[in-house]
Order: C-alpha cells, then structure tokens, then sequence
C-alpha cells in the first residue's frame, strides 16, 4: 500500500524492561478522516540503526541531503601528526630558544633539519622533498626551501655551537657533576673531506675512510657538546681538550670525569693529577687485572662471599679499586672464548689437510695461512703452532685458557673520589651508567637519526651535520623519557638507581609484563620510539576545495584517537 509521505514524521521511543532499555524508531503517518486525526505505524525503522534513521527524519524535514563528494573535494594530503609531536617536544625543551633567541629563517631551517632527522633521514635533496609531503613548511612558515637555503643554515648554525653548548651545559651540568664522555667513528663517503682518514672502525667498515666524535653527556646521558676528530685520532689523546673545553668554555671549576679504560688511561690520569678539581671514574684493563690477582692484592675467594669489594695498592696511590664479579658475565665470556676456539681448530684441521701441498708447500706459505685463520678469531694466545715445511700441527695451550678463564667476569673500577664523596657501589653504578652514551652513538650511528654515511665533503659542513644530529638526538631523548610508558621502556627507574650494581641487570616485573603482551597497563598497544612516531603520522591535515568556491581551500584535521591525544598531550608536560 503506497502512502502520501504529507504528515509522516520518525517517532522514537523507549521502554525499560529488568533494568534494559530498549529504543524503538517507528515511521509513523498523520492523516484526518471523518474530522478526527488518526496515526498509521507505516514502519518499524530500529533495525536500521541511529545514524540512518537520523537521516530519514533530516529528510521529511525537507532538508538536501548531499554526500561530501558533492560538496568539496581534498585536493592534498599533508603528513601532520608524527611533524607535530616533535615540534611540540622542541617548544617544550626550548630548543629553538637555545640555537637563536630571536626567531629568524635560519633558526626555523635549522629546526626543520632536526624534524627531519627524528622522522625522515635522508640527504639535504631528500629532506627539501620530505618538507613538501607534511605540514612542517606551514608550521616554521618556510616557504619554498631548496638545498642551498640548508647547507647555509648549517653554516649558521656551526658558528652558534660553542654557545648552544654553553646553555646546554649551564642547564645540566653544575659544578662537582658527573660528566660522561666517549668516543666513536662514523664511515665516510667520498675522499676529498681533510677530516677522513683510515682508523679504528667500529663500523665493520674495512678500508672505509671515517671522522671520529666525542660526545659529552650529563650522568643520565642527555648530549651537550659534541667534538669532531680525524678518523685517525686515538680515544684517548681527545680525553684532556674535552676537560679544558669544560673547564673554560662551561665554566665547570670542578667535575667526574666518566670514561671507559681505554679512555681514560694511566697516561690521561697523571696528566688529570695535576688538573685541580678534577675527579675521574674509569675500569682497569684486564693485564693490569692479571697482575693483581698473580700479586695477590685482589684474592679470588672473597668472591665466594661477596660479588663486590675495595682494595687499594700501590701502584695507584690516592685511587680506590673496586673489585666486581658478574657470574652471567663470566659464562657469556666462557662461552664465547669456546666458541672461538672451537671455529679456530675447524679452520686449522682444513689447513693442516691441505699443508704440502699446491700452493703450502713451504713454511712461509703455511704460517701465512695459518696467521690468517687465527686473527680471524683473535685466540692465537691460547694455541701452541708448530708450522714446518711439509706441515704443520697445533694444540690448545690449556694453561693460558684456565689463566684468562679464571678472570672471567671480573672487572675493576678506577676512581679518584674518597669514600665519603662516592661509596664503592656507586663508584660502579657511575661506570656502567657510560653505557647511556653507547645507546646515544647507537641512535645517532644506525637506528635513528642515521649520521652515518656521512656524504659532505667540507671539514665545516661534516662538524655541523654531526652537531645537527646531537641537537636531534637532545630532543629525541627527551621524548622518549615523555613516553617511557607508551614504550617498552622500564618506568621502575628508582629500582635502577638502588638495586645490586654488579648482578645482571632486571627488568622490572611490569616492562616484562608490558613486553610480553605488547601491551601497556590500560590495554593499548606498546610501541617502539619509531613506531610510535609513524602511528602519529596518520594524523593529517586535508587540504579542501569546495565545488563552486573558486580556488579558496580550507583545511581539514583529522581527529586524533584517545591513544594519540595522549601521546601529544604526554609531550607537552616535559620539563628540563
């Protein structure tokens, strides 16, 4: 039965029934017949839901329903979400205020480059085209940028670096502080740079051309200068420029010097003795080891009943030693050096098969191939070789293996501080904390920020990339303590600072719990830095043209999810 639509209106009602509620969407006719108003149930519109119910009655009002279609088009799509966490973070922090007081387009460029480094790293060419894909062009009112506008920001910005680094280290670093230091090296591309040369790799890069850079940290690792070597500079010849740019550039009269032993060395130390104020917290090499336990001053029982003790000897007069062992340390080293060995006999037994003859047919031949094999795993001190000209035979030197695996998982903290200024615990606490700044080289080098390879060809330009990436890195770890627990990171930071410091580290039973079920306390999912930062970018911007309008656009933001507020909202309480 067809029905004039003139009076039909939604009716909804509800009803209560043992403690449900149930909603009722009814379409209902309003019509007179014999001068009396009657109402007809025409439909029962509930099974279709709220939202086209809504629609139907929007519709017997009379209103045009259109869809958005025909209304406006997006003409763009900007990346918005994951730009706005880390300019947020950088607000926060006071970065920009840090680089220039006064705001100018060298400091908005400069800021870019280190949006672009937590979120899109890539070369000057590659970030031009990143700006355009996200809003980060609108937000630092930059305008059209091209290459040449970035490496002249990088100019400027050098030139600013002794005095950035002088806030940074007024902000964090205070008389009588610890001061974390180390070294490493990045792998360079191209040969014309005067800062590369060949040296110590720590890339695994063999024949690779590298700079070197030491980084001074506050004691939880938060950078605040970076110093620029040639690939050649050893790690410790850069150990006393860093103590005099502390003590005359940050105006530090006193300070702990933190490095690892083959930074801080016995030749570095004397020369710090005669620097006033000036403390230092090292380790001992394991020869210097050997000799105090053959002499008797570290005595391997006391381990039995304690992992943990003092000496003090004197061939370190006014330094205290703090003896350690870690067992899960000695295994992990037990086991490696077996291992080694294990593939070093494997390769030897091919060898000795095929000595006298083709090309071994001498004993020059041999031992050349012989020498190969057991620099390859470093463990030529525990084998006994006997290369002649029809052959040769080897034999495990089981002596030297018990005398290094009897010092396995023992290590020795160095340090200058008397008892009542850091007790022996602490004393060891301080040297493991060095590994804030192994993490920091970690995100700089290869997960993160990517410094390496380093494709400028300028000394200037390579000193200011490797700058750029510390002031990168300052936020990105500002971030991450904002969102340690959006993270896998452990919160249990107090257990950290009190629990046993020579016992393996354990994580707290919550992050375990948090990493075994990819999830955090209130459910939602747990997230990697990198990860976190890309859900973000699904927050974008629209850019919209209405149908009709002409060329004026308007911008539409999408709405970000309770997860993602929060996640922007833990940003804006960071404090520094």
């Amino acid at each position: 039965m067809v029905h004039d639509m003139r009076g039909v209106h939604v009716v909804t009602t509800s009803r209560t029934y043992k403690g449900k509620t149930y909603k009722s969407h009814l379409l209902r006719r309003s019509f007179r017949e014999h001068g009396k108003v009657r109402k007809e149930t025409v439909a029962n519109l509930s099974s279709l839901g709220d939202q086209i119910v809504e629609l139907i009655r929007r519709a017997l009002r009379g209103e045009q329903l259109l869809s958005p279609s025909a209304l406006f088009e997006k003409s763009r799509t900007l990346l918005h979400g994951h730009v706005l966490a880390v300019l947020t973070a950088i607000e926060r922090v006071g970065l920009d205020t840090l680089i220039s007081a006064k705001s100018c387009r060298e400091r908005s460029l400069v800021l870019a480059m280190i949006v672009a480094r937590l979120l899109e790293a890539d070369s000057k060419l590659g970030a031009t085209r990143w700006f355009k894909d996200t809003t980060l062009p609108q937000l630092l009112n930059l305008g059209e940028v091209d290459e040449d506008d970035l490496y002249a920001a990088m100019d400027w910005l050098l030139e600013r670096q002794r005095r950035i680094e002088k806030k940074l280290s007024a902000r964090h670093l205070k008389g009588g502080d610890l001061v974390l230091y180390d070294l490493t090296s990045s792998y360079f591309e191209g040969d014309k740079c005067p800062l590369a040369e060949l040296g110590h790799n720590r890339d695994g890069k063999k024949g690779k051309l590298q700079v070197n850079y030491g980084m001074l940290a506050d004691r939880g690792g938060r950078p605040i200068s970076v110093s620029v070597f040639s690939g050649s500079t050893s790690d410790s010849t850069t150990l006393l420029g860093q103590v005099e740019k502390a003590r005359a550039e940050f105006g530090l009269e006193s300070l702990v010097l933190v490095g690892d032993r083959g930074m801080i060395t016995g030749k570095q130390i004397s020369a710090l003795k005669e620097i006033a104020g000036c403390g230092w917290v090292t380790a001992l090499r394991s020869e210097a080891i050997r000799k105090l336990v053959e002499g008797g001053a570290i005595q391997l029982g006391l381990f039995d009943e304690r992992n943990l003790f003092e000496i003090v000897h004197e061939d370190y007069p006014g330094e205290r030693l703090v003896a350690c062992r870690n067992p899960e340390l000695a295994k992990l080293r037990t086991h490696k050096r077996e291992s080694l060995i294990a593939a070093t006999k494997k390769e030897l037994e091919k060898v000795r098969g095929m000595a006298g003859k083709g090309k071994l047919k001498s004993a020059a031949a041999i031992g050349v191939r012989v020498g190969k094999v057991v620099n390859k795993y470093k463990v030529a001190k525990h084998l006994e070789l006997d290369v002649r000209e029809d052959g040769f035979d080897f034999a495990v030197d089981e002596r030297s293996v018990a005398a290094e695996a009897a010092l396995d998982g023992i290590y020795v903290v160095r340090t200058s501080l008397p008892p009542q200024s850091m007790e022996a615990s602490e004393a060891v606490r301080t040297y493991k904390s060095l590994s804030a700044v192994e993490r920091t080289f970690r995100s700089l080098k290869s997960i993160d920020l990517l410094v390496r390879p380093i494709r400028h060809w300028t000394e200037e330009r390579v000193r200011a990339h490797i700058f750029l990436c510390l002031l990168a890195h300052y936020v990105e770890w500002h971030m991450a303590e904002a969102w340690r627990g959006l993270l896998f990171s452990d919160e249990d930071q107090e257990a950290k600072r009190t629990r046993d410091p020579v016992a393996p580290a354990r994580r707290s039973r919550d992050a375990l719990l948090k990493a075994a079920t990819r999830e955090t306390g209130d459910g939602n999912e747990v997230h990697s830095l990198r990860t976190l930062l890309h859900h973000l970018s699904t927050i974008t911007r629209d850019v919209c043209r209405c149908f009709g309008g002409g060329e004026a656009t308007f911008t539409v933001d999408t709405t970000p999810t309770p997860y993602q507020r929060r996640a922007l909202d833990l940003l804006k309480e960071i404090r520094v």
